[in-house]
């Protein structure tokens, strides 16, 4: 399907909107702080709907679409996490980072484990996230391309990748978090908008009602409660500690200035997630099934659900059932949730690399240090769309990367600030068993026991060895002393 040329003018033009925001904040940044946290000021409404567009971005939405599709409106308790994890993170964390705040100007995630062990500690936690980063930038570009090259038939999933990498990085890379977070807005906006006055309308209309729909998909995918326990364990042990390591949470807690500020901002991201966002993108997903029972799709010779990857039913039933500048609404709705997390993530890459990295080995001038951020926040874009190239499935590629972050870097920050002057050794070697073997886990492809996450194992390592790190260490100060 050829897209009409006022849904392209309409895409065009929300594109030049974004980057009209990235340029406006570019003579503004006058430091690495107002560049990566916005000059600590940014209101808590921005800010939070900025959480809940980073997190619900495009991996989410076009993965919830693929959940949707695959097992029905049970996939949305995969958001259920984030509220969970938002709210937890708002008791638990928020109040004790601020009190490191209030003594120390961090700027990055490693810097609060730096002050809970050692440099050592930080430095392993700076690399641990930008691998990690890196890996979400690329899934939320691969997600991009996925949405475009099923609406311009007639350009290429690799080209439409190079197209999104140099849209997602154009303006992060001139606007830093300025241009991030006020970007980010616009896009919930735009996406929450168009799914639930666009997508789901039109959508219900196309397929006939609810009664074509029901009979349209399997009895499963409306029953919420479709779902097996594991797999519910698999998401709240992936997705719920993020929201205790994620660079892009912390950069925002310190955007937000103050920690009353932050919980609001925390309490708004979690509402949003669940219910709205995470029923908006399954129940999308269950109207691309039954579009394809339909017949929708069978033009493209797509007749059965093996012939479709389940990610690309949902771009491809809106392609298929939306008039002539709807669509191009729509699609600035889905490259809305897909920009809204890859500029978070490059922007966290970025902050590890210069400030976790460099920064505590080469002492720089102000001016130069935001140079080289913008330049590091370049090559970085372009080494997403690279590994994005290497990629074939978002959701795969997002949750990886999640679990080895998780694994390496929860244990020893709920170590850090539940068990005073606790061990760096011991949270060194946390943090390097817990990401290691999480990763040995997913490369070897080992049926694992009852189908858990290998970062069930991993987190389990990664604590056992932090316990028995902190009694051996206390031991060995106690032999010192005595």
């Amino acid at each position: 399907m050829n897209i009409h040329w006022i849904d392209l003018l309409i895409f065009i033009i929300y594109i030049v909107l974004m980057m009209a925001v990235g340029l406006h904040f570019y003579r503004k940044n006058t430091s690495t702080e107002d560049y990566y946290l916005g000059g600590r000021s940014i209101n808590p409404w921005h800010i939070g709907l900025s959480v809940v567009a980073t997190d619900v971005g495009g991996g989410f939405s076009i993965g919830l679409g693929g959940l949707g599709f695959m097992i029905g409106i049970a996939g949305s308790w995969m958001l259920f996490t984030g509220i969970i994890g938002a709210w937890l993170s708002a008791v638990i964390l928020i109040p004790r980072v601020f009190e490191l705040v209030k003594h120390y100007p961090l700027t990055t995630f490693p810097e609060v484990l730096g002050k809970l062990f050692d440099k050592r500690v930080a430095l392993a936690a700076g690399i641990i996230s930008f691998i990690g980063y890196l890996g979400f930038t690329s899934s939320q570009l691969l997600a991009g391309a996925k949405l475009a090259s099923a609406t311009f038939t007639d350009v290429s999933l690799q080209s439409c990748l190079w197209i999104m990498g140099v849209i997602a990085v154009g303006y992060t890379v001139l606007g830093g978090m300025k241009a991030v977070v006020y970007t980010d807005t616009i896009q919930w906006i735009i996406l929450f908008s168009g799914l639930f006055f666009i997508g789901i309308p039109f959508g219900y209309h196309a397929l006939g009602g609810w009664d074509e729909i029901m009979a349209s998909i399997p009895a499963s995918h409306s029953n919420i409660l479709n779902i097996g326990a594991i797999q519910i364990i698999n998401w709240i042990i992936t997705i719920v500690p993020v929201w205790f390591i994620g660079m892009t949470l912390y950069q925002r807690m310190y955007a937000c200035g103050n920690e009353k500020a932050a919980k609001k901002a925390w309490v708004i991201a979690g509402l949003f997630e669940w219910p709205f966002m995470a029923f908006l993108g399954v129940i999308l997903g269950v109207f691309s099934r039954a579009a394809l029972h339909q017949g929708l799709f069978s033009h493209l010779g797509i007749i059965n659900v093996g012939d479709l990857d389940p990610e690309m039913g949902l771009p491809l039933f809106l392609a298929n059932i939306l008039p002539v500048g709807f669509m191009g609404l729509m699609m600035s709705a889905y490259f809305s949730a897909i920009l809204s997390t890859a500029d978070s993530c490059l922007m966290a890459a970025s902050g590890n690399i210069v400030a976790d990295i460099i920064k505590p080995f080469k002492k720089m001038p102000e001016l130069f240090e935001l140079k080289l951020s913008r330049y590091v926040t370049l090559i970085l874009g372009f080494l997403a769309v690279i590994l994005a190239s290497m990629m074939e499935n978002v959701l795969e590629l997002m949750l990886l990367s999640y679990a080895f972050m998780v694994s390496g870097l929860f244990v020893p920050v709920l170590g850090g600030f539940l068990l005073p002057n606790s061990s760096p050794k011991a949270a060194l070697a946390s943090m390097l068993v817990g990401g290691m073997l999480t990763l040995f886990l997913i490369i070897s492809e080992w049926q694992l026991p009852f189908s858990l996450d290998a970062n069930f194992f991993g987190l389990s390592a990664s604590a056992l060895v932090f316990f028995i790190g902190n009694k051996m260490d206390s031991k060995r100060i106690l032999l010192i002393k005595n």
